[in-house]
């Protein structure tokens, strides 16, 4: 008979997981591994081992360790007849966590034979949404979409683990995630709250709530709602962190995309740090550089992502587009063209709303590329007209100003200027930021939309700057805050880090010369925007290196590769402010961020003391922090400038 210290230590683990002691509940789980492999007990030692593979992924964010685990899990029943355990072993973590639906969907009818053999309704709950999410990630979205349904009637009925009911949601949102399904997101949402797996009480609702949370945003952001999904994510993860010992995730990774979106990629960055390792914030990451004009490490990041999902279309069809867009960055055209071909390839026969109108317009874009003006927009045109009648009005607002772009670029001045006021039409009732580029695309064809039409300028005058607007003219004298302020204007949409204003607008002293801003203050080194980028180069390159061991087995050196890779994330989070590290007011970031904010809003005071509509507009349109931007709304009554 098995000794019951194994047992109890497994039970240890689970208190000390569910109080957040992480080194505990990893401590007990190996102790309980040495004492069920001692006992010859495999079967339970190999659900050990996969309870400590999942908190590995979950908790620790440490997937080479995972796969270590998970893998050992399996070796360890391979050779033991069909029994329950084997199942479990192979469904155990989260399958939103799997990259290839081909191995998801085989792990799911293992555990699906598993559990209708020996009928574990619990089981057969989790085998029947990992595979319901494989089959929708394969592109069988019908066939996916009626497991996970089922999956979900268990989950709301005889299905009583808490645990694994939530692994199962997990899966389901995910479906409806990359399937644009947010009508039976909704529904089922309703059900799980009265079910009591999603809510506010407790951790496991709490995690649940926020994924949902997630898909509702999602929603919102395809609607034209950008408010209310920024509110709802802010909410989502002030309540996640609040409730749990661990970094929000679904949420956080959410609101980076939807920052892409708004142009604040700093704050997109700052989200994703650390997270870059897991799929679900592969897509964002990428859009991330390809925003940034950092193509290879776009390429680099879509790539990565493409090898690990294999037979997964829905999601190769997004990542497809982002490497169409970075080889046209690059003007490798024969690239962009083979990059599409593929991209026809794996979204051929996908029912998702949006999709093929947004392959078609990859089409146009490169058709443009390739010198045909008259085909790129001749299928832009049927891009526009394969478009839902609703529910996409986003997109529909942007494939719009793509058309007007491309009738720009032939001459088409009338065309133009008729597909720009659909653009605009389009747009006026969304809550959405519109890109400066776009802006100022529509100005030249609808005209300015500010109603007054004024444009206010700053200018440097030898020892003083001039401020006008309005009819009015003033002179001011020279401040930080005024250059400051000229280097957020001059570059409408940019974000600005506060110590990279202070460089450019005080300069750095030269080596040996002076104290070095950036290592003052008890925070330590902080890194540079040139720093940020090498940093950013050298944790892809790893990520691909860690895959790359992994496929082969070389454990050892993986783990190896993930220690470097870890301190290297730290480092980056910390350069950020991030991690849990509070900075003091002696750091030299933080000293920079009140620096910067005291002395923008003091010049933006001063300004509206002798332009009080247009010096309003700064005050609510400049965002000072330790990011910096100029974010102007085409509804303002001044456009304001800097001439140099």
């Amino acid at each position: 008979m098995v000794d019951s210290g194994p047992a109890r230590h497994v039970e240890l683990a689970d208190e000390a997981q569910a109080a957040g002691d992480f080194d505990g509940a990893t401590a007990h789980l190996s102790a309980a591994i040495r004492g069920f492999t001692a006992a010859s007990d495999r079967k339970r030692a190999a659900l050990a081992c996969a309870r400590l593979g999942d908190l590995y992924e979950s908790f620790l964010g440490n997937r080479t360790a995972a796969r270590a685990w998970f893998h050992r899990a399996a070796r360890l029943l391979e050779d033991e007849p069909p029994c329950v355990e084997q199942g479990w072993v192979a469904v155990f973590g989260l399958g939103c966590d799997v990259d290839d639906p081909a191995e998801l969907r085989a792990r799911a009818e293992l555990a699906l034979d598993r559990a209708r053999r020996f009928g574990d309704v619990n089981l057969e709950t989790k085998a029947l949404a990992d595979g319901g999410l494989a089959y929708v990630q394969a592109g069988q979205v019908a066939e996916g979409m009626a497991m996970l349904d089922e999956a979900m009637a268990l989950a709301c009925g005889p299905a009583d683990d808490l645990d694994t009911a939530g692994k199962s949601v997990c899966s389901f949102f995910t479906a409806c995630y990359y399937a644009a399904d947010f009508d039976r997101a909704g529904f089922w949402a309703d059900a799980l709250r009265r079910q009591g797996l999603i809510g506010e009480a407790n951790g496991l609702q709490v995690y649940l709530g926020s994924h949902c949370d997630s898909v509702q945003a999602t929603a919102l952001c395809e609607l034209g709602r950008w408010a209310e999904a920024e509110a709802v994510l802010t909410r989502s993860i002030e309540l996640f962190e609040s409730r749990l010992p661990i970094p929000s995730w679904h949420p956080a990774i959410s609101l980076a995309e939807l920052r892409v979106r708004q142009g604040r990629l700093a704050e997109a960055e700052m989200l994703l740090v650390g997270k870059d390792g897991y799929f679900q914030a592969l897509l964002p990451a990428a859009r991330l550089h390809l925003a940034r004009g950092d193509y290879e490490l776009a390429r680099a990041t879509a790539a990565r992502g493409l090898r690990a999902i294999q037979g997964d279309r829905l999601r190769a069809a997004e990542l497809l587009a982002v490497v169409v867009d970075t080889e046209l960055g690059v003007g490798d055209v024969e690239a962009a063209a083979a990059a599409y071909r593929q991209l026809v390839d794996r979204a051929a026969g996908l029912d998702v709303p949006g999709l093929q109108a947004r392959v078609e317009a990859v089409h146009a874009r490169v058709l443009a590329a390739q010198g045909d003006p008259a085909a790129a927009i001749g299928t832009m045109e049927t891009a526009i007209d394969r478009l839902p009648p609703a529910g996409v009005p986003v997109l529909r607002a942007t494939l719009l100003l793509d058309l007007v772009r491309l009738h720009d670029r032939a001459g088409n001045r009338a065309a133009a200027t008729v597909e720009a006021g659909h653009a605009a039409a389009a747009l006026a009732g969304l809550d959405v930021v519109v890109p400066p580029a776009d802006r100022a695309l529509l100005e030249r064809y609808c005209g300015s939309p500010a109603p007054t039409g004024d444009t206010a300028t700053l200018a440097r005058d030898d020892r003083c700057w001039v401020v006008t607007g309005g009819g009015t003219r003033a002179r001011l004298p020279d401040t930080k805050g005024l250059r400051y302020l000229a280097e957020l204007v001059a570059s409408p949409g940019t974000e600005r880090h506060a110590l990279d204003l202070v460089d450019r607008v005080e300069g750095t002293a030269p080596a040996g010369e002076g104290p070095d801003r950036r290592r003052l203050g008890d925070a330590g080194e902080l890194l540079d925007a040139r720093a940020r980028s090498a940093y950013r180069h050298r944790i892809e390159r790893l990520r691909g290196e860690i895959e790359e061991a992994i496929e082969v087995g070389a454990e050892e050196r993986a783990a190896t590769l993930q220690g470097e890779l870890d301190q290297l994330v730290a480092q980056l989070a910390q350069a950020f402010g991030l991690g849990g590290r509070s900075r003091r007011a002696s750091a030299a970031a933080e000293r920079a961020r009140l620096n910067v904010t005291r002395a923008v809003r003091a010049a933006i005071a001063r300004i509206t003391e002798d332009l009080p509509e247009a010096g309003g507009v700064l005050d609510r349109r400049v965002r000072t922090g330790l990011y910096c931007a100029y974010e102007p709304d085409p509804a303002d009554p001044v456009r304001w400038v800097v001439h140099s």
